[in-house]
């Protein structure tokens, strides 16, 4: 799954909105989004609060764990622990992005809340590659990571698979189950 794929699963987080327009129920597959009326907070999917920004239908209402101290709390939180914890959204890097990308207007203080996700992102990334690396090397056979997100194991992916492929390749090489090549 590439991170594109990721984001296209986030886009359907639910979202609280305040339209300006009014528009009675809309039938979508995945629900009912509605009625609109002006002024009235709704949520709606991710991907309709952005369309609806965008063409400046809405005003989009930050999620409440988007607020600073909270996500200073947070970046504290996973600073003191050895282990992941949880998040507060299971697409908290993609929803930020998202918001930041169309509703930067909308989000208080939208460059501290920027920062703060990428500094817990990269507290994660740093967590997640040292704990890849003490598996490799104690030659376990599975391992158990709690709260991670999904955009978060697949930044993963790519650097775990190689290296147990090449850790594969050396244990076969080293008790002889390697390809010999033989000369005629």
């Amino acid at each position: 799954m590439d991170p594109s794929e990721v984001e296209f699963l986030a886009e359907k987080e639910l979202v609280t909105i305040v339209p300006n327009f009014a528009q009675d129920k809309i039938y979508l597959i995945s629900g009912d989004v509605g009625p609109f009326v002006p002024s009235i907070p709704l949520q709606v999917p991710l991907w309709m609060a952005v369309n609806l920004k965008q063409r400046q239908k809405c005003r989009i209402v930050p999620p409440e764990w988007m607020d600073i101290e909270k996500l200073e709390e947070k970046k504290q939180e996973e600073i003191d622990s050895k282990f992941f914890t949880a998040m507060p959204s299971r697409f908290y890097i993609e929803v930020t992005q998202l918001l930041l990308q169309c509703a930067t207007d909308d989000i208080p203080r939208a460059d501290e809340v920027r920062t703060l996700i990428k500094d817990a992102w990269d507290l994660r990334i740093a967590k997640l590659r040292s704990s890849i690396d003490v598996f490799v090397k104690s030659d376990a056979t599975h391992a158990k990571l709690n709260f991670l997100t999904l955009m978060e194991i697949n930044a993963g992916r790519p650097f775990l698979t190689k290296a147990l492929d090449q850790m594969h390749l050396l244990r076969s090489n080293l008790t002889g189950g390697g390809v010999r090549a033989t000369q005629d």
